[in-house]
């Protein structure tokens, strides 16, 4: 009996891997583009085209990619992860596509190793809640952005870890805007756009996505 038990909380465990995996393959990605909303996100974001831009946590790059189209020739997109498998998919995808424009980064877990003074964006996508010394890399990303660049933090939020504290709900993988606000004003930035309810992660309904846009706030 304990052994199909095991059985059991093996193969559950292996489920909810595979599970979270989703949206970060590539075979995953034409699913995402009916929930993800790239261009409203892009739009935002004010990407443009010529534009310097960074994906902070980019897997295999989905995110990338779309940058990469909407940039063009003209403009350069750094993919950031601080995994080396997920790059070495990704430098894969890149020469499957031809693409040109990227440069693929392995970061540390906290600093993303990018140039200063150099972004026009800088997209965080369901990864600020994995950083630890989110206020560190905050630092880096205020030094990366040009005097009139902007960062865009999108997360989820779990319905049964609302309310929790800050501790519990990154340990859960989630986070709520009222923390990420304090962070990014406590590191210099000010708030320009807020969205509390950007829609559903992945399917699932108890999962709400949330948009912070920011810049580097004026010296006085």
């Amino acid at each position: 009996m304990r052994s199909i038990h095991l059985l059991l909380s093996f193969i559950f465990l292996l489920v909810g891997v595979v599970h979270s995996m989703a949206q970060y393959s590539e075979s995953d990605w034409k699913d995402r583009d009916t929930w993800m909303k790239v261009p409203q996100l892009f739009d935002l974001a004010g990407v443009e085209v010529g534009d310097t831009v960074a994906d902070i946590g980019c897997h295999e790059g989905y995110l990338s990619f779309h940058l990469s189209s909407a940039v063009g020739k003209e403009g350069k997109v750094y993919a950031v992860d601080v995994q080396e498998y997920r790059l070495d998919k990704l430098k894969e995808h890149i020469e499957d596509r031809n693409t040109t424009n990227m440069k693929v980064v392995l970061g540390d877990y906290d600093n993303p190793k990018l140039p200063e003074a150099a972004f026009d964006v800088i997209f965080v996508v369901d990864t600020y809640h994995e950083m630890d010394d989110y206020m560190k890399i905050l630092s880096h990303i205020k030094k990366a952005l040009k005097p009139d660049g902007r960062i865009l933090v999108l997360e989820k939020l779990k319905d049964p870890h609302r309310g929790k504290s800050r501790e519990a709900q990154a340990s859960a993988h989630t986070l709520a805007t009222k923390y990420v606000k304090k962070e990014l004003r406590e590191a210099g930035f000010t708030i320009l756009k807020e969205v509390p309810d950007f829609g559903i992660w992945n399917h699932e309904s108890e999962k709400q996505m949330w948009i912070l846009v920011a810049e580097q706030a004026p010296i006085e």
